[in-house]
C-alpha cells in the first residue's frame, strides 16, 4: 500500500484543491479549501479524518473557504477540531497555526516541510512531502505547469529565490500540485520564448487538443518537466535570456514576468 494519496479537486472555474491523505492512519489534510461543501463530500466519501488545513496564501480564491469550514467544526463535535497552517499573515482567515521556512507538521505518519516562497504574496507558503514511494509539491500560486505567480507583493530576486534556489533544488521526480489550470496561456508563451524547445512544443501540442478535463489531467507535472519547459525555471538558459534581451538571471525573471504580463 502507498503511504499517501493525493486528491485533485477543481474548484471555481480553474483553480485546484487538494486532499492529502496517510493511507496508514486515514488522516487528511486539505491544500486550499475555497469551496467548504464540496471539501467535506470528498473527504466523507474517503472515509477520511480531515483535521489540517494547509493554506498556501491569503488571497480569497485559495483561504477564503477558511472561515466557514472552521465554523462548521465549532458547530459539529463529531468533526474534531481543526488547524488551519499557513504563512503568518492576518489577511488568511482563522489561521491557527502559523508556519515559515523549514517549519514541519505531520498528516498521520506524513511529514510535510514548509518552504517559504515569498513574491505573489509576501507570506506564501509550498508544502512538500516525501514518502519512500512519492515526492510530492503543493505550489500554490508560485509554480505553475509552465508558468510561475505574478509578483504582487515582492520582487523578482524573491521569485528566482523561490523557483530557482528552492524549489530547482527538490528531486526532479517531484510531482508539482499547482493552484490552478493555466497550461495553454502559459505553454504558449513558453513556445513564443523557446521556438526551439520540443518539449514545451510537445506538452502544448496535447494542451491544444485537450478539453478542460484534459487540460486538468495535465497536473501534475514534475520538478524535472519543469526544469524543461517552464521559462521561469529555465532564466539561466541563453535561449530564455536572448528573447528578452538580458544577461543575467535576475535581469531575465524581472523581463519575463513583465512579458508574460503583456502576453
Amino acid at each position: 500500500m502507498t503511504r499517501m494519496t493525493v486528491k485533485k479537486i477543481p474548484a471555481l472555474k480553474d483553480n485546484f484543491m487538494y486532499l492529502v491523505v496517510c493511507n496508514e492512519t486515514k488522516s487528511a489534510a486539505i491544500v486550499d479549501p475555497v469551496e467548504p461543501d464540496r471539501v467535506l463530500q470528498v473527504a466523507k466519501e474517503s472515509g477520511v479524518s480531515l483535521n489540517k488545513v494547509l493554506t498556501t496564501h491569503h488571497h480569497w480564491d485559495h483561504a477564503g473557504g477558511n472561515a466557514d469550514l472552521f465554523k462548521r467544526y465549532q458547530a459539529d463535535s463529531s468533526l474534531g477540531p481543526l488547524q488551519i497552517y499557513g504563512g503568518n499573515d492576518e489577511r488568511i482567515d482563522n489561521l491557527t497555526n502559523p508556519v515559515g521556512q523549514d517549519d514541519t507538521l505531520e498528516i498521520g505518519n506524513l511529514k510535510v516541510r514548509c518552504i517559504s516562497t515569498p513574491c505573489h504574496t509576501t507570506s506564501h507558503i509550498c508544502y512538500y512531502i516525501e514518502t519512500p514511494e512519492d515526492k510530492v509539491v503543493f505550489t500554490g500560486d508560485t509554480l505553475f505547469l509552465a508558468g510561475c505567480g505574478r509578483f504582487f507583493e515582492g520582487t523578482p530576486q524573491q521569485m528566482y529565490d523561490a523557483l530557482i534556489t528552492k524549489l530547482s533544488a527538490l528531486p526532479d521526480d517531484t510531482k508539482v500540485y499547482c493552484g490552478h489550470e493555466y497550461a495553454l496561456n502559459n505553454l504558449r508563451f513558453g513556445n513564443t520564448v523557446e521556438p526551439e524547445n520540443v518539449d514545451t512544443l510537445q506538452l502544448l501540442n496535447i494542451a491544444k487538443e485537450a478539453d478542460l478535463e484534459g487540460r486538468r489531467a495535465l497536473v501534475p507535472s514534475t520538478i524535472g518537466q519543469e526544469k524543461r519547459t517552464n521559462v521561469f525555471m529555465r532564466v539561466h538558459e541563453p535561449s530564455v535570456q536572448k528573447f528578452v534581451g538580458k544577461s543575467t538571471p535576475l535581469e531575465t525573471m524581472q523581463a519575463l514576468r513583465a512579458a508574460k504580463d503583456k502576453f
